[in-house]
């Protein structure tokens, strides 16, 4: 969608001249209700007093007037001008300012803001239930959006008008970038299992995917935040884990797997050792073994080095047969 914001195109003055000129016009007002008090007392004063007051009463109503034009900004903050109801541009001058009163403004700012979700329960591609969270850091790029094209000033009223404050504009853009990062992050994970389950698939999954599961999270913050003119800095999961009511089961699961795993290292190790106290003992001759000799040392031996507890040993005071 195309942008509709735009750099505020109005009068602007400094505002420290107007501060000037706002402190010189009430004394000059002061002073023209002074002289005409006492020109009344005169005689023949003609019709110059009622010009001075006159005059020092309208000095008096500009000076309330234009009191309403100042406008300071710091860096990274913005004021956004209408023209009685007419969007008028984004003022975005770092400064003191003075634009004429009868803009209405609405300050936002532009600063970078973080999320830091709670973790909720979702459904992964498999079904199983895992807890999930996210942080996200986002700042408002395009504040025409954040204004009008969602009804962030209603949301940011106490009264349901539409004059939120700066802080409760910004609070009602939280909230719905909370909504949406909600909404997005359960969107990811049901795309992808948990794990792959010991399954050598190959298959990107919430634990394995890293940055590639945090890059499509931020792509779809992004095409859920930009109709409220925010940008997406960074997104990650910071959160993921199994549901309490199958954690235990997991565990179990993940256990018995690590034990399989070990329980293969270990036998592939202890064949492998046999095999070379086999050959060690053929190819230096010292001692010639029949098969059941050869078939009764290698049950010894897989028992001895497959063992979880350490072996005793027995010293057998019989002799082999040559």
């Amino acid at each position: 969608m195309e942008s509709k914001e735009f750099n505020f195109k109005g009068l602007t003055l400094n505002g420290f001249l107007m501060l000037f000129v706002v402190i010189i016009m009430p004394i000059i007002a002061v002073w023209c209700i002074y002289k005409s008090i006492v020109l009344f007392d005169m005689p023949n004063p003609g019709g110059l007093p009622a010009f001075l007051i006159t005059l020092g009463v309208l000095l008096a109503i500009c000076t309330l007037i234009l009191l309403g034009g100042f406008m300071m900004l710091e860096p990274n903050t913005a004021r956004v001008t209408t023209w009685f109801g007419k969007y008028s541009g984004t003022f975005t001058r770092t400064g003191f300012y003075w634009i004429n009163p009868f803009y209405g403004t609405k300050k936002v700012s532009l600063r970078a803001r973080n999320l830091d979700a709670e973790p909720i329960k979702v459904n992964d591609k498999v079904g199983n239930p895992v807890m999930i969270g996210l942080v996200l850091v986002w700042r408002l790029k395009d504040t025409y959006k954040a204004l009008f094209e969602i009804d962030s000033q209603t949301m940011a009223s106490t009264d349901g008008t539409l004059n939120g404050n700066a802080k409760g504009l910004m609070r009602a853009l939280e909230g719905f970038v909370s909504v949406q990062s909600y909404a997005a992050l359960r969107q990811v994970a049901g795309q992808y299992a948990y794990d792959d389950n010991d399954e050598d698939t190959k298959e990107l999954t919430l634990r394995s995917g890293g940055d590639e599961i945090n890059d499509q999270l931020e792509g779809k913050l992004n095409e859920r935040l930009s109709l409220a003119g925010i940008e997406v800095v960074e997104a990650r999961i910071n959160y993921l884990a199994y549901a309490p009511e199958i954690a235990a089961v997991m565990l179990r699961r993940q256990q018995a797997s690590a034990i399989i795993t070990a329980r293969e290292k270990i036998v592939e190790g202890a064949v492998s050792m046999v095999k070379m106290a086999l050959d060690k003992l053929s190819s230096e001759e010292i001692v010639e073994l029949d098969d059941d000799k050869k078939a009764s040392m290698v049950s010894n031996l897989l028992v001895v080095l497959c063992a979880d507890e350490q072996a005793q040993p027995v010293v057998n005071t019989g002799t082999l047969n040559m």
